[in-house]
């Protein structure tokens, strides 16, 4: 959708409520996504692992943001990325249902 989303991502007050790994099931597989609860939008991730290895590099010694969490912050060390999976969702539009797990 033609959107302008520069604005919805360039907020200097916007607060990160919550983020973690969830097992998101399409119609035939299941993805591994990690989320991100802002305080306005709720922002999908793909979780990607890199395949290659750093040449033997100190992967420990890549620079990583001190505010994502502990298993966040160790999946970027192994070479591990998140990609946008769809536009962030903005809470005014999100509607929440408990479901019986499977």
């Amino acid at each position: 959708r033609e959107n302008s989303s520069e604005n919805i991502l360039s907020s200097a007050n916007r607060l990160l409520l919550h983020e973690g790994r969830l097992m998101l099931a399409e119609s035939t597989r299941l993805l591994d996504v990690y989320l991100f609860l802002f305080d306005d939008f709720l922002l999908i991730t793909k979780i990607k692992r890199n395949k290659k290895k750093y040449g033997g590099s100190d992967t420990s010694l890549i620079p990583v943001c001190p505010s994502l969490t502990p298993d966040l912050q160790s999946f970027i060390r192994e070479g591990g990325f998140c990609t946008v999976l769809d536009q962030p969702i903005p809470l005014d539009r999100l509607i929440l249902k408990n479901v019986e797990p499977i």
